[in-house]
């Protein structure tokens, strides 16, 4: 019931903020969210000034969620399939090159920039934060999100492959913040030393290519269910089973579940 309740306030926030985006603002879906999430945590901080049994309460209320995995476990999941659902396959073959340059090569630039970026500028500011800490932040941050990437793209009028781009370019650069992340995150705890260019490698491998070939077989077995029935709710069921199950497989066998979804990608029949 705790749990019904959390999540009856952040629907009742959404549907709030949304509305009122709708009718006043005009602005894209996920930059209102964003914006909710932050004046929600604002009114909560202060609220807590006035009253530290709030402040309790709202503790004890979000330690019943595991934060880290309900996002990267659970939500991501439904994000990427979501996204990837409105991808043009063709257009993402004919763009496949610019696209994997941009997810891979801008990506790594992207998190050493603001990596590098943070760590001159805590050290302007006398803040000894290690430099490996602040690339662990710019891999975090660097992967952008598809579903706003594409909720802006609908109010352009860019060429469609600009677009393809850069939804292709979205998509597939969750995974490849993974990979640096983890990465990272190994040299941070295990030292350079002990995880070496070999175990990059090996790592990479095993996270993409690994996802990237669950992905297609799930992506190819949903797709032959869908194509020899037409019951639309048969199909929105395999589809769940596609997003629920194949996410939690490649979490079971620690290969990448974003790079699976952005591949499970299936063809309208």
């Amino acid at each position: 019931m705790e749990l019904f309740l959390i999540f009856s306030v952040l629907i009742t926030l959404a549907a709030f903020f949304s509305y009122l985006n709708i009718k006043f603002l005009k602005l894209p879906s996920g930059i209102s969210l964003m914006m909710m999430g932050v004046f929600a945590a604002a009114g909560v901080i202060v609220t807590g000034y006035f009253s530290s049994g709030f402040t309790e309460m709202i503790r004890e209320k979000l330690a019943l969620i595991d934060f880290s995995e309900f996002l990267l476990g659970i939500l991501l999941s439904f994000l990427l399939f979501a996204g990837s659902l409105h991808v043009s396959i063709p257009e993402l073959k004919k763009s496949a090159k610019s696209i994997i340059s941009f997810a891979t090569i801008g990506t790594l630039i992207s998190t050493l920039v603001v990596g590098y970026s943070l760590f001159y500028l805590l050290s302007a500011f006398h803040q000894d934060i290690p430099l490996i800490y602040c690339l662990l932040f710019g891999a975090l941050i660097s992967p952008t999100d598809p579903i706003a990437v594409m909720g802006i793209l609908k109010k352009t009028n860019l060429s469609k492959n600009i677009e393809t781009n850069i939804v292709g370019e979205s998509l597939f650069n969750d995974g490849i913040g993974v990979v640096i992340f983890v990465t990272i995150l190994k040299i941070a705890t295990l030292g350079l030393e002990n995880f070496g260019p070999a175990d990059i490698g090996i790592l990479f491998i095993h996270e993409a290519i690994g996802g990237i070939i669950i992905g297609l077989i799930i992506g190819f077995i949903g797709y032959k269910l869908m194509k020899s029935i037409d019951h639309f709710q048969t199909e929105i069921l395999i589809s769940l089973a596609m997003v629920m199950g194949g996410y939690s497989l490649c979490h079971s066998i620690h290969v990448s579940g974003t790079f699976s979804h952005g591949s499970c990608r299936v063809n309208d029949r």
